[in-house]
């Protein structure tokens, strides 16, 4: 990836008047700068000059000034749990932890909105608004900051009814790389004024700004809740009730694929004894009535595609122990091949190709040798692969790398895209000329030198600038 050059002294500088600035809230420890480059992907660290906690937008202003008088990059840090080296800083420089800009602005529960600090975790928020009636729906597993959610284009289980980030953000603001603050939008729930700037910067992952404000879409807590599993006798059938499911019209809140490796993980780190098959995770929300329903059509079309089981409950101690077994599945397949390392990776494609991309995977990781268990959110035709891979055997690394390329290169043929809500970040640039073709990056390109002429925000990310890139 083309880098803006390093200059020491540049460097220094730019520390030395963030320290005099931000104080005790400038830090430069070895410990601390590896953690704001180390996460949860299995690249390597590459670790920042500097981490500073701003509290204000008026403090991130001042923090990127300085740093742009010197051209040193700027990297935002959320709750940490990038998977694609988002958060890493290969050219160095300053890394602005958002943890302490975590409050809750406003909440407009007549308008079904609210205005937040970008290191509000989605967690709190939902504490917060417990007592309006309404929840904020998106859901990506952790408990990840809503800043680094959006600056992702995070997703999660809820996607297939409620959206993406895409769809929860209304506007936001953010500081350039000019230092100047820009407001994409205001709270009306639809508007056809200029460019969609908010848009723009939800998914940019820190390359054109650092945000500083977001108004949430909300949604109203469902008056009743019910959980559903069904099992499987091979992943070919889950994938095509989950066709039937979505082309029956059904409203399903959440609809997950865990194959046979990953139950097999999950009931060993959870306590459960679900049966040793592929297994659908379904969740319906609505009226006592409605929720009733939906699950027995789910069952029905379910049966007619040879499941078993199907066991639903509206019991919330029920249905918190198997959502919380879901989310904890990263963590459980560790448990496969204790002591490695997880190469935890993302792809998309049209529901109507699951079927057939998730058989192919599992056959290549079967002829490789890998243990690749495969989960996701196959409403719409998200999954995720968790290869185990032992570091220290570079012919083996070498053997999920490939498997890596292979995958992204699967999905972009079946007409899907290389990652649905992990970004592109370092681990995923490759394949995005692959993805959307020369034009397109050009014009991203194009973007990025507009709004960053000198390349100081997040570096080395999402692209490589190329011949063309700034000076």
């Amino acid at each position: 990836m083309a880098l803006p050059p390093r200059d020491d002294a540049a460097v220094a500088r730019a520390v030395a008047a963030l320290d005099a600035r931000f104080g005790d809230r400038c830090q430069t420890g070895a410990a601390i700068r590896d953690q704001h480059g180390h996460t949860a992907t299995w690249m390597p660290t590459q670790a920042p000059d500097a981490v500073v906690w701003p509290v204000t937008t008026e403090e991130v202003q001042a923090l990127v000034r300085i740093c742009a008088a010197e051209r040193v990059p700027v990297i935002g840090f959320g709750a940490g749990t990038s998977l694609e080296g988002h958060v890493n800083a290969p050219a160095g420089g300053v890394s602005v932890d958002f943890t302490r800009m975590d409050k809750v602005l406003a909440v407009h529960a007549d308008d079904m909105d609210c205005t937040v600090q970008p290191g509000v975790a989605r967690k709190a928020l939902n504490v917060h608004l417990r007592d309006t009636g309404l929840f904020f729906p998106v859901d990506p597993g952790a408990d990840a900051s809503l800043g680094g959610m959006a600056a992702t284009r995070a997703s999660g289980t809820n996607a297939v009814r409620y959206g993406t980030m895409r769809d929860a953000v209304l506007g936001l603001k953010a500081v350039l790389p000019s230092g100047e603050v820009v407001t994409t939008a205001h709270r009306a729930r639809k508007s056809s004024a200029g460019y969609d700037l908010t848009r723009l910067m939800v998914g940019s992952e820190g390359t054109l700004g650092l945000i500083t404000e977001l108004t949430l879409r909300l949604h109203g807590i469902p008056e009743a809740i019910s959980a559903a599993t069904c099992s499987f006798p091979d992943v070919e059938a889950a994938c095509n009730a989950v066709i039937a499911v979505l082309q029956y019209g059904v409203p399903v809140a959440r609809m997950e694929m865990l194959d046979t490796l990953t139950v097999k993980a999950v009931n060993a780190y959870s306590g459960l004894d679900l049966p040793l098959t592929p297994l659908l995770l379904l969740e319906f929300h609505g009226s006592p009535a409605g929720v009733a329903e939906q699950a027995q059509t789910v069952g029905e079309i379910a049966a007619e595609f040879g499941a078993a089981g199907f066991d639903w409950t509206a019991d919330a101690e029920a249905r918190t122990k198997l959502w919380q077994a879901r989310h904890d599945a990263y963590w459980a397949c560790h448990g496969l091949r204790p002591g490695l390392k997880s190469m935890s990776t993302d792809v998309c494609v049209p529901v109507s190709h699951l079927a057939t991309c998730v058989g192919a995977v599992q056959a290549r990781a079967a002829a490789e040798g890998l243990a690749a268990p495969v989960l996701g959110h196959v409403g719409d035709g998200n999954f995720h692969v968790l290869l185990q891979v032992d570091t220290g055997d570079a012919a083996e690394v070498a053997r999920a790398e490939a498997f890596v390329g292979w995958l992204n290169d699967l999905a972009i043929a079946h007409d899907g895209t290389c990652t649905g809500e992990h970004g592109i970040g370092q681990g995923k640039a490759k394949y995005l000329p692959r993805e959307l073709g020369p034009e397109a990056i050009g014009m991203m390109r194009a973007i990025k030198r507009g709004i960053d002429p000198h390349n100081i925000m997040n570096p080395g990310k999402i692209f490589d600038m190329g011949n063309a890139g700034p000076t």
